[in-house]
Parts: C-alpha cells; structure tokens; sequence
C-alpha cells in the first residue's frame, strides 16, 4: 500500500511516502480503506519527541473510509460500512496517513448516511477530547462555558457539543475571522482575547462568573480563568503548554476550584463510548458544522505536518490516493 511513514524522530523531513506491507486485520480488528485523512497537533508532536518507536510509523490518528476486511470476532456484515476511525496511530503502527489501516472494531465508528467524509475523518481527536473536557463530570445543562481558542479544532468542537448538551457558551479568539467560526459554530458571546478590555468584557458576558472553562493555554491565561471563574467551578486543560504555570494553591482552595487536566488517550472506555454516541445524535441531527479545510495529497505530507505545527487557522486533511 502507498503510506506516509517515518523511522526515526525528528522534524517533518524525516517523513518518507512510499509503498509498505498492507496489514491485515487480527483478532477483533477491522481493515479500512481509507480516503481522507485529518492532522491533529499529536501527530507532529509524536513524530517530533516521541517515546517507543517501532519502524516504519504511519502518523495520524483520525480518518475516514470504507472497511474493506474483517478479523475473527468480527461481523462480516460490517464489510462495506462508512466509518471514522479515532487513535489509529496511537501504540499501533498503522495510522491513517496510508490507503489502509486496521483498527480495533470499536475504533470504527459507523458514518451517518447524510455526512461528507471529510467531516468525519476530522472527529476524533479533537471531539473525544471536547466531549471528555465538558462532561467528565457529569451535566453541563444549564452552565454557562467558558471556551478558549474557539476557532481551534478542540475549541470549535466543544462550542457545538457544549450547545448541544444545553449550555450557554462563550467563546474567545484572536481575530474577527476566528470569531466567524466560532460565531457559526455556535458561540453565545465571543470575545477577542487579544483586546486590551478582554477581561473586562468576559466579566459582562457573566457577571455571576463561569461554571466550567475549557483550556487551550493554561500558563498564559490561568491569571484570567481565575479572575472569571465562579467558585466551585472547574478548569478542564487539555494542552501542554512549554512552560508549567505556578499553580495559586490557596486561591483555588478558598474558592473550590477544580484544576483537570485530561489527555484523550487515557480516557475510560465508557467516556469515549457515551461520547461517540453523543457525537452521532449531534451528526445525526445536524448540529455540527466543519471547520474550514486546508488539503494536502498524501505526497505533501510534510507540507500537511508543517501546517498544523504553524497552527493555520483551518482543519487540515490530507487526500488518500
């Protein structure tokens, strides 16, 4: 099969396109040819300074495609499907920057019929990870949301399922154009975090503070998180910034705040599930809109690596031939 591949760490020259062994699927797993392919932040970051590497390595964790084979274990009936696939890459060699992979059944998630492949292969990460940040706890019903980077993949998702689970959210940006996103994504209120009145305008979108903020940038913007927060709330990170912040102990005892800190990979098998099927109903019933697309041919996977390392404003997703 054509695959994009790498055997040693580095920066994105040390990715190679060329022809490697097709796998096929074992115990429980599906074979999926795939189409479209999306690129996450953890694709370059594991490509850069990760830690076992077993050679050759396809990155990318997310795609979507047809299953084409099925192991034992397996409903032969599932040959056929349109599916998403989410953790490809993660321990397994066989990511989704190649025409196939094979994943676990589970890890292949039936497409509605009335949603493009391209909107699906760009689900994974970033929504399993939205959905674990607004309801690892339980009911977001009601609360309001506080979403940073909302022009962001993480970001865009959780604005929709927050809206989707009935809360109200604000959003911040850096720009007007990334306040269209997140204004079409959903937003209630969005607010350009670059503006010198910033906090300010966080306090009058909720005076009574914010019951849960969603973390892109925890260093740069806890200062402010807890300037906004209502007491009892939670701050919820997903991103690892370059530099640990200092952590203000007493001043998140005296008002009970809650400091999460998740990544995706280790979430319990019932939160990916119970997201999984919340990221349906929201699909099924149209409630989630795409974010803009940068393309990139599975020979430009360098270019494609490169793009999300430079954080384009866009979901990038590369076109499997």
């Amino acid at each position: 099969m054509r695959a994009a591949f790498y055997e040693q760490r580095g920066d994105s020259g040390v990715l190679q396109v060329d022809e490697i062994s097709t796998p096929g699927p074992g115990v429980g797993e599906v074979r999926v040819r795939l189409a479209v392919a999306a690129v996450n932040p953890t694709d370059w970051k594991m490509r850069a300074r990760g830690a076992d590497l077993t050679a050759p390595q396809v990155p990318g964790m997310d795609g979507a495609g047809v299953i084409e084979a099925v192991g034992s274990g397996v409903d032969i009936g599932r040959i056929g499907e349109r599916v998403w696939v989410y953790h490809a890459g993660y321990q397994r060699p066989w990511g989704t920057a190649a025409q196939y992979t094979v994943v676990p059944s589970r890890q292949a998630v039936p497409i509605p019929d009335a949603i493009e492949l391209d909107q699906a292969a760009a689900l994974g990460i970033p929504y399993i990870t939205a959905y674990g940040c607004l309801h690892s706890d339980g009911s977001i019903e009601g609360q309001t949301i506080l979403v940073h980077g909302g022009a962001g993949a993480v970001g865009h998702a959780a604005i929709q399922l927050a809206r989707h689970a009935g809360a109200h959210v604000i959003a911040t940006v850096s720009s007007a154009a990334k306040g269209e996103i997140a204004v079409e994504a959903g937003a209630h209120v969005v607010i350009d975090y670059t503006a010198a009145d910033a906090r300010e305008a966080l306090h009058r979108a909720a005076p009574a503070g914010v019951d849960r903020i969603i973390e892109v940038a925890l260093t740069d913007n806890l200062e402010t998180d807890l300037a906004v927060l209502a007491p009892h709330g939670t701050i919820v990170t997903y991103a690892a910034d370059n530099d640990d912040p200092t952590i203000p102990v007493r001043a998140l005892m005296t008002d009970n705040i809650v400091l999460k800190f998740v990544m995706v990979y280790g979430f319990a098998p019932a939160l990916i599930a119970a997201a999984i099927d919340e990221i349906t109903a929201a699909l099924t019933s149209g409630e989630l809109q795409p974010l803009p697309v940068l393309r990139f041919g599975l020979e430009d996977i360098a270019a494609a690596h490169d793009a999300v390392e430079g954080r384009v404003a866009a979901k990038v997703l590369v076109d499997i031939p």
